[in-house]
């Protein structure tokens, strides 16, 4: 039987965190891409990060040629980023060309054409053997000019002239009332069209990105969140696409053995999640802390997002009922991040946990309380945050446990964060106050526990000098 050889479309890497996965692999090769938005939604930082990732990562030279901004501006506004121009320019691994259009300068006639800027782009390109190439921004370079259809000549001859030096293009492009750009370049620009949108909701600022257009190539259809922040821009892709991760199949301690216990293989699932609900005061926060504890003992690192306590606050607190956290974190085995859900959107707490991750390496992942985070999205944004928070520490084998805040009297059916992630734990424990006689009884149910059994009904349980005990026990 023939098999028939599969074409690889031929790629360029953007080397942009994210972005690579939702295009399967880069922007198309030799081609234009263009890359449109309004102001301050990031084009210009995209196209120059992709020349520098190349320069850096894939050693492809690159050339930006500016109609707005000076190189040293450029050079200054990217420093902060890590972006060294001013090296890569002295290695001539780099050109950044600025070119200066003024409308009042300009003269147009029946001959006006862009030669001279075509004469500047090559000798650039050839200069250093450039593989890619930024345009930013075209709109700039056509502002002299008022006769459409010389216009439209001109910017299709430029891209068919790109074409044939085989550079790989990014051209930025200001968004249009009733198009993607002020001109229409994206009926000229057919390969690929990017857009990104800057958007404020309920005075919190969310960036996205959307591929347009991929010509040849399937792509991510979503919109995807981006972020910007000291390292360059950050796409957000959803990974939850294929559930194809490996599941380990070792127990591991909840940190209190009579818990453990209440599950008939001794303990929780490496890797698995967990989800404690229940309302104020009901213990959530030190069932988390024995927890992180269990983790510390087997020298397996902690990494604990508190979005009510600081970490002096926490540490205070469990160490009252003989849970010594502060030693854990001095040992390195623990680190507590504490912020307001408020002081940023879902996914820039997604990224900050992703960035976390890579540079501590947890075993195991606590976020105390989830429920913080309905403030700053509806429970679909929550749950869709979540989703992909979940693949990622699953991917990872990560223990995860999640805290979440339920309201008194009311149904968790019903509860907005429980609707959210309930579904998507492979544990959930719930815990309860109740009053009997005058006294505070609390009371511990795992509600379902994937993959293996369970006792089904309530424990009581008492809060010691050394932390939780269980009074009754099957």
């Amino acid at each position: 039987m023939n098999v028939q050889k599969k074409n690889t479309f031929p790629k360029t890497p953007t080397g942009i965190s994210g972005l690579d996965e939702i295009t399967k692999g880069g922007f198309p090769k030799g081609r234009p891409i263009l890359i449109c938005g309004s102001a301050g939604c990031g084009k210009t930082l995209l196209a120059m990060q992709f020349l520098v990732k190349g320069i850096t990562d894939y050693n492809e030279p690159g050339v930006f040629m500016s109609f707005e901004e000076s190189a040293g501006d450029l050079a200054q506004n990217v420093l902060s980023l890590g972006f060294d121009l001013d090296k890569l320019k002295t290695e001539k691994k780099l050109r950044i060309d600025h070119v200066r259009i003024e409308r009042s300068e300009i003269e147009e006639t029946g001959e006006y054409d862009l030669e001279g800027i075509f004469i500047r782009l090559n000798h650039a390109i050839d200069s250093i053997g450039a593989k890619r190439v930024v345009l930013d921004t075209i709109e700039s370079l056509f502002a002299g000019m008022s006769n459409d259809t010389l216009l439209r000549a001109e910017i299709r001859r430029l891209f068919e002239w790109l074409k044939g030096k085989g550079v790989t293009t990014i051209i930025t492009g200001e968004r249009g009332e009733n198009s993607l750009t002020r001109q229409g370049l994206e009926e000229y620009v057919s390969d690929c069209v990017v857009l990104l949108d800057f958007r404020v909701i309920d005075q919190i600022a969310t960036r996205r990105l959307r591929i347009v257009k991929y010509r040849g190539s399937t792509h991510g259809t979503n919109e995807y969140p981006f972020l910007i922040d000291e390292n360059g821009i950050s796409v957000m892709p959803v990974t939850s696409l294929k559930l194809d991760y490996k599941s380990p199949g070792d127990i591991i301690s909840t940190g209190l053995p009579a818990l453990d216990n209440l599950f008939t293989a001794g303990g929780i699932y490496r890797g698995s999640s967990t989800l404690i609900t229940g309302t104020a005061g009901t213990s959530k926060t030190i069932l988390a802390a024995h927890f992180a504890m269990s983790s510390c003992r087997r020298k397996e690192k902690v990494l604990y997002f508190s979005f009510e306590e600081s970490p002096d606050q926490l540490a205070r607190n469990m160490a009252t009922i003989g849970i010594n956290l502060q030693s854990q974190i001095r040992a390195k085995l623990l680190l507590v991040h504490a912020s307001r859900p408020s002081l940023q959107g879902l996914e820039m707490h997604l990224l900050v946990l992703n960035k976390l991750m890579t540079e501590f390496e947890p075993k195991t992942v606590i976020i105390d309380p989830i429920s913080s985070l309905i403030t700053i999205g509806s429970s679909s944004e929550v749950r869709a945050m979540l989703v992909r928070l979940m693949d990622t520490l699953k991917i990872n084998q990560v223990n995860a446990l999640f805290t979440s805040l339920t309201q008194l009297n009311s149904s968790n059916s019903n509860d907005a964060t429980v609707d959210a992630v309930s579904s998507l734990a492979d544990n959930w424990i719930n815990v309860k106050n109740e009053d009997s006689k005058g006294n505070r009884v609390r009371s511990l149910l795992i509600v379902k526990a994937r993959g293996m059994g369970h006792y089904n009904d309530c424990q009581h349980f008492i809060i010691t000098n050394k932390g939780i005990r269980f009074l009754t026990q099957n």
